[in-house]
């Protein structure tokens, strides 16, 4: 069975604090365009990410709506260029993860942990995850056609009743198998 891939440029989910810090006072997010997963979207909003040695990443778009907590997803590639310590994490876990200064037309802020290299991760729903017999937490890998044909390892199910069956990858793993959002991939596990 196929799976449909969507190639993940860097993008920052933010808080609803920090939104405000720097767009303004009850700023909310503009919609652009949606995104593969019910309920997410790029947003109109951007910002720059200024890692610890004053190396900049500009017009990093923001993905809403806006969470718990400031994330800042890098490729490794960006992460290397503008030397942030980023490790390779699930979205949401940035305990301990890089620091970075976010600026916005209107204010700045410094994060202590949140800037992280987004691990490969597959969305399945419930329905999909019996389907193609995996649990949430799981990990897999999956299988790559084409012209630069290989296996990716080291993917996680995601599976939840609000997730469509998608498999994330970032720009880096996107170049390297020449992937684009849209083609697909085969579960190996």
């Amino acid at each position: 069975m196929k799976i449909p891939v969507g190639i993940s440029g860097r993008h920052a989910h933010l808080s609803q604090e920090h939104l405000e810090i720097l767009f303004g006072k009850g700023h909310e997010l503009t919609p652009m365009k949606e995104l593969s997963q019910p309920g997410q979207y790029a947003s109109e909003e951007k910002i720059d990410v200024v890692s610890p040695a004053g190396k900049v990443i500009e017009g990093v778009r923001i993905l809403g709506p806006v969470r718990k907590n400031t994330q800042i997803e890098l490729s490794f590639s960006d992460a290397r260029r503008a030397k942030f310590d980023a490790p390779v994490r699930s979205s949401g876990d940035i305990k301990g993860s890089g620091a970075a200064k976010l600026v916005g037309p209107k204010g700045t802020v410094e994060i202590s942990e949140g800037v992280i290299v987004a691990d490969r991760h597959i969305h399945f729903s419930l329905e999909e995850a019996k389907e193609f017999g995996v649990k949430d937490g799981d990990v897999v890998s999956i299988k790559v056609g084409g012209v630069k044909p290989g296996i990716l390892g080291n993917v996680l199910c995601r599976v939840s009743d609000k997730f469509r069956l998608d498999c994330h990858l970032d720009t880096d793993d996107g170049s390297a198998f020449l992937l684009n959002t849209g083609d697909t991939v085969e579960l190996v596990k």
